[in-house]
């Protein structure tokens, strides 16, 4: 009897049973999926790996908080990507089952840790800019460098102690219950909390937003209201206003990409998931690398320092070029020259 024909068989915890959760079944799908890794990933790194450097490359962004909550977004980013990609394709596409059960958890928490900590640094975006419309007066007695730095550190330490709880043993081969359908060796119960934990996550997101919008609608009716006076405080409304513009964005991005993966991990949890949801469920988890790879085009875009930090990068690239592109000329007509003497 196939092992892979009932719910029960497949949530033994048999290295072989992981073959039940290769859903895809021919080449055009595997050939999808890899090229969808490839190109979102290739791009998810470069891009993320460019802002790091635009920010910790000037010292007017890498000292202020924001900037310092957005290089985290984009650090977790670039570790979603490479976790992410080596292990979906290695396991979906190259079939590839010869590791234990705690390798296996091992990769699994990474990618957890990465989008988790991709997802709070999101959150303290949000915190931060919830200080600075609020109590703007406040802001920079309230959000410091050191206080920024420490709440990133409690971001991390947090999201890998969740993400490492199968390792540790909660796990349904351990705890001898049930496993999902969607993931190897992961308890439903587990599964259940990590949504929970996403979904608190995402509502904190979502509050912090809506009170920015409203606090930059109010500083829009102003700015309209008082045309005339024309000062620092106005352009730091605009800067707010800009910003929360941004992060509006981000979000919209976000939860159109994590809405199709959540609503499947939590209909797995009630129910019975056929193949087909199974498949539609590994081509929706690479929406969360087209997250990581838009997120930096956003920043890019909107960012008015980073975008003139980009437009910097790529003269100084320009120049150097064409002084590259010149030096042969310069050199060859020197040579002419010393021959004909």
């Amino acid at each position: 009897m196939d092992i892979c024909k009932t719910h029960e068989n497949a949530s033994k915890c048999s290295v072989n049973t992981m073959e039940c959760f290769m859903v895809l079944s021919t080449q055009a799908q595997k050939v999808s999926i890899a090229t969808l890794c490839g190109l979102f990933g290739t791009l998810c790194i470069f891009e993320n790996s460019l802002v790091l450097y635009l920010i910790f490359s000037s010292p007017g962004t890498r000292r202020k908080p924001s900037y310092i909550f957005i290089s985290s977004l984009a650090l977790a980013d670039i570790l979603a990507s490479i976790i992410f990609v080596c292990s979906f394709v290695n396991f979906h596409v190259f079939n590839e089952i010869n590791f234990s059960k705690e390798t296996f958890l091992l990769q699994l928490g990474g990618v957890n840790t990465s989008f988790s900590a991709s997802l709070s640094s999101l959150l303290l975006t949000a915190l931060d800019r919830y200080i600075s419309i609020s109590r703007p007066s406040e802001y920079k007695l309230l959000m410091t460098r050191k206080r920024a730095w420490i709440a990133l550190g409690v971001l991390w330490v947090t999201c890998a102690t969740v993400a490492s709880l199968p390792l540790l043993g909660w796990n349904c081969c351990t705890l001898n219950s049930t496993c999902s359908e969607l993931f190897p060796f992961v308890d439903d119960n587990y599964l259940s909390s990590w949504i929970c934990f996403i979904m608190v996550l995402l509502g904190c997101i979502i509050y912090a937003y809506a009170h920015v919008l409203w606090r930059a609608h109010q500083h829009v009716a102003y700015m309209e209201k008082y045309q005339v006076q024309v000062g620092k405080q106005n352009a730091r409304m605009r800067m707010d206003v800009m910003l929360a513009k941004t992060l509006v964005m981000v979000l919209t991005v976000l939860v159109l990409c994590w809405s199709p993966i959540l609503v499947l991990m939590i209909y797995s949890v009630f129910a019975r998931l056929s193949n087909h949801l199974r498949k539609v469920f590994a081509f929706c988890s690479t929406l969360c690398l087209l997250n990581s790879m838009v997120n930096p085009i956003i920043y890019a875009l909107r960012s008015k320092e980073l975008y003139s930090s980009l437009r910097m990068v790529f003269s100084r690239f320009r120049r150097q070029l064409k002084a590259s592109e010149e030096s042969p000329e310069v050199e060859s007509s020197h040579k002419s020259s010393m021959i004909e003497t």
